[in-house]
């Protein structure tokens, strides 16, 4: 089940069920937001699918109408975006240290792991622990609040003192913590974590701040497990549509050095993360960037990251912001 919310031209909030190869929309009576619909599932103890199953409706809508006119939004949130933290986990996937790891060659030498590889390598020894037990903890960041999160077909800002404005196509889990404390994950999106590369590549202790950017999810949510292999296609279009930059991804945890459970557990470990009503948006990672192949976005170009099993692509037009330096006063 793929669900997606949206908002009607008289901004009206509306959730529901992709059908019809993701070209419809049918319409969930009830509930008009995802975070109300999950919180209805725990309460009645059953599964999300189940229970969003059962609260489908008869009205359809036009996926493209909806998206055209502006109507996506994230699939997930909270109407205090301060309650929705935005963190992740990097140097998850297999081959994702190489690009990294080329950004870290200034340290010692050539002969010398840098401590990409080296947090790389732990990943790989024990990132997949045996049920029940724990694994080794992976490189971890906050990245912002609910405000940061931007829906498909909305711009992703490039902040003024930015050195550059680069995708990172992911897969995000999306949960909610129940009223007991109990993270409940809802299931997973499409996600592109966009960050600041050429500032990070200056020295890797620039990786918090290079992260501090906003961000985009959607723009369905697929309820249930993840895939154990995830393909898609990221892309860079130009202003005229034409694609100027592609490659496919992969993700998954055939294609990763961490389980889900395992990052999972490592975030959820902190009470601070586990207050009841919260909302989490986490990004799993990626070994797939364009600014390895030493391609500057420009604002105006259009990221695009095109996965079959999550339904229609997310497409981010990068813009850049214009906002003046904040003044600090004395009181």
């Amino acid at each position: 089940m793929l669900l997606v919310q949206f908002k009607q031209a008289d901004g009206s909030r509306q959730i529901g069920s992709l059908e019809d190869d993701g070209k419809k929309i049918r319409v969930i009576d009830g509930y008009r937001t995802t975070y109300s619909l999950a919180r209805a599932a725990i309460a009645a103890k059953t599964s999300l699918q189940a229970f969003a199953t059962a609260k489908l409706g008869s009205s359809v809508v036009d996926y493209a109408h909806i998206a055209e006119n502006g109507g996506l939004l994230a699939p997930l949130d909270h109407e205090d975006s301060a309650h929705c933290y935005v963190t992740g986990t990097g140097l998850t996937h297999l081959g994702s240290a190489d690009g990294r790891d080329a950004m870290h060659k200034k340290l010692d030498g050539a002969d010398n792991l840098t401590d990409s590889m080296k947090m790389f390598r732990m990943g790989l020894e024990g990132g997949k622990p045996a049920v029940g037990q724990i694994g080794v903890q992976p490189e971890w960041f906050y990245k912002g609040d609910g405000s940061i999160v931007r829906a498909a077909e909305q711009p992703l800002a490039m902040p003024h003192f930015a050195l550059d404005g680069g995708e990172e196509p992911e897969i995000a889990g999306l949960y909610l913590i129940g009223d007991d404390g109990q993270p409940y994950r809802l299931g997973f999106a499409i996600g592109n974590e966009f960050s600041d590369h050429v500032t990070e590549r200056q020295n890797y202790l620039f990786l918090a701040h290079s992260k501090l950017r906003v961000c985009s999810v959607g723009p369905a949510l697929l309820v249930g497990e993840l895939p154990a292999h995830v393909e898609g296609m990221s892309r860079i279009r130009a202003e005229d549509g034409k694609v100027r930059w592609e490659k496919p991804f992969l993700s998954g945890e055939n294609n990763m050095s961490h389980t889900v459970s395992n990052l999972e557990y490592h975030h959820f470990k902190y009470p601070l993360f586990r207050r009841a009503g919260d909302v989490h948006i986490h990004f799993f990672g990626t070994a797939t960037l364009s600014c390895s192949d030493n391609i500057k976005v420009a604002p105006g170009e259009t990221f695009e990251i095109d996965v079959a099993a999550f339904g229609p692509a997310l497409r981010n037009r990068l813009s850049l912001e214009d906002v003046p330096a904040p003044q600090v006063r004395v009181l």
